[in-house]
């Protein structure tokens, strides 16, 4: 885990490389969960028997409940220091690339890849990969944009 003093080190912080994060497991609890919560309780997610017979072999978690990871999958990446408060500024470059099956445990690597003064403080944006463990593709690669309030 990388550490800063300060949102405001952040700023000369752009390509900073801030390795691997903890695994974390996707159990079918999970998805089922997720499915319940946004009324998305296609086969492939819940139907454990139907899925084992599908194209991928096993239930897969939906594409934006590894997206939702990202806030646990990078909290063990970097903390900083003398924040107040930090608030989801968005998404960029956003692409799916392989399916989580249940059962999989999942991280993040990161960079720095912008920080900038904002009227708040500053916005930062990482570079993220979510890797699967064991797989060669990740499942997920994506720009997440934070505002860090000092």
């Amino acid at each position: 885990m990388r550490a800063f003093t300060s949102p405001d080190a952040l700023l000369d912080a752009a390509g900073a490389d801030l390795g691997a994060g903890d695994w974390f497991p996707v159990d079918q609890e999970r998805i089922d969960a997720f499915a319940a919560a946004t009324d998305d309780e296609q086969w492939i997610h819940v139907d454990p028997e139907r899925a084992a017979a599908g194209p991928f072999g096993a239930p897969i978690a939906h594409g934006y409940l590894t997206l939702s990871l990202l806030p646990v999958l990078t909290s063990s990446l970097l903390v900083v220091d003398g924040v107040t408060m930090a608030v989801n500024y968005g998404l960029d470059r956003v692409r799916f690339l392989q399916p989580v099956r249940v059962g999989s445990r999942v991280r993040a690597t990161g960079s720095v890849a912008d920080a900038r003064r904002v009227g708040l403080g500053v916005r930062l944006t990482l570079a993220v990969t979510v890797e699967i463990e064991g797989a060669e593709k990740p499942a997920l690669v994506a720009e997440t944009i934070s505002v860090l309030a000092r």
